[in-house]
């Protein structure tokens, strides 16, 4: 099989809007994650950026099953011994309502510098409102 080569001036992309209101954490970061990596294209190619844009709103919003919102863990280190930090979903949703959804999709999305230049095309606001009025972003349903 060829590998494919797609010249960036041919992709064509777009911006999708995504109403996170009442969806769940993990079908909802799966669909984004999957329309910024570009796979629902057919000029898909695994090392390039051929995805689209996605504005996410109402973050905040989001819901989580069973006993996730206790039992879901967010580790990160300080960079100090002994200086790993713990918090759960409830209080790191609590205090920052996006960050637990820019985890998951960072998570689905390759690592590496691809990985880094896509989670830049993922635009994600708490409330309603955000800055992208101007491009336009067509609304999708989950």
């Amino acid at each position: 099989m060829k590998t494919v080569f797609v010249k960036p001036a041919e992709v064509r992309r777009e911006w999708f809007l995504i109403d996170a209101n009442g969806k769940a954490l993990g079908r909802l970061a799966a669909k984004a994650a999957s329309i910024v990596r570009g796979k629902e294209k057919a000029v898909f190619a695994p090392h390039q950026e051929v995805g689209d844009f996605v504005v996410v709103i109402n973050a905040g919003k989001i819901t989580v099953s069973g006993r996730k919102e206790q039992d879901k863990l967010y580790h990160h280190h300080t960079g100090y011994p002994g200086a790993l930090k713990t918090e759960n979903y409830a209080s790191l949703a609590a205090r920052r309502p996006t960050v637990p959804l820019e985890k998951a999709i960072h998570g689905m999305l390759p690592k590496g510098p691809l990985g880094r230049k896509l989670i830049k095309n993922v635009k994600i606001y708490a409330g309603a409102e955000h800055p992208h009025k101007a491009q336009n972003p067509q609304p999708i349903g989950i």
